[in-house]
């Protein structure tokens, strides 16, 4: 389980197909702290550590992974935020973050606002997911909140501290995020719509 408070900035260095994996090599300053077996959000995507060499450390993503979030796009230079699991004897800072990517969604504008941003997202509604006004979104793994909440919309505010300690400081218009809509408004659409 995660938090959604981003902990570093990894830098992919290498993208390597296997089949239908793909292996990540990522370089961190936490690598050093990081073991082989151990989960860690990237992007919002859990990710399994399998192999640490000095600097960098290797992930793999499978089909299913690479089909439902942004991880196909990623190239050596890119960005990723990182989240170690939620130390169980800590502040629980953020919001319920699984680490598993609900869908895709598109950035629509950025509009600055005199020292922070405010980001408009498109989400598929097909798939069921919905937000609600003040409620929480996780955004390539980051915990914010939501306003503006429509049907396959939804805006969130971002402040200079996360702009710059995020990868939202590299987001463009027309850019693929990994959304994580909030577990307990997905449980509630659950018992209230129940199973087709």
């Amino acid at each position: 389980m995660f938090t959604g408070i981003i902990e570093t900035l990894g830098i992919i260095q290498k993208v390597k197909k296997e089949g239908t994996n793909v292996h990540f090599e990522i370089a961190s300053p936490i690598t050093h702290e990081l073991k082989i077996d151990q989960s860690l959000a990237h992007n919002g995507v859990c990710l399994t550590v399998v192999e640490i060499n000095e600097e960098t450390y290797r992930v793999t993503a499978i089909d299913e992974t690479l089909t439902k979030t942004n991880l196909k796009n990623w190239k050596p230079g890119k960005k990723v935020n990182l989240e170690r699991c939620m130390a169980s004897n800590g502040r629980f800072d953020g919001h319920i973050v699984q680490g598993h990517v609900d869908q895709k969604g598109r950035v629509e504008q950025i509009t600055e606002k005199d020292g922070s941003w405010v980001f408009d997202f498109s989400f598929d509604p097909s798939f069921g997911n919905v937000t609600v006004e003040k409620g929480s979104i996780t955004i390539n793994g980051t915990s914010l909140t939501c306003f503006n909440s429509k049907n396959g919309q939804f805006s969130v505010a971002i402040i200079p501290y996360t702009y710059e300690h995020t990868n939202f400081h590299e987001l463009k218009e027309g850019d693929e995020v990994n959304l994580e809509f909030d577990i307990i408004g997905k449980y509630i659409q659950r018992i209230v719509k129940g199973y087709n």
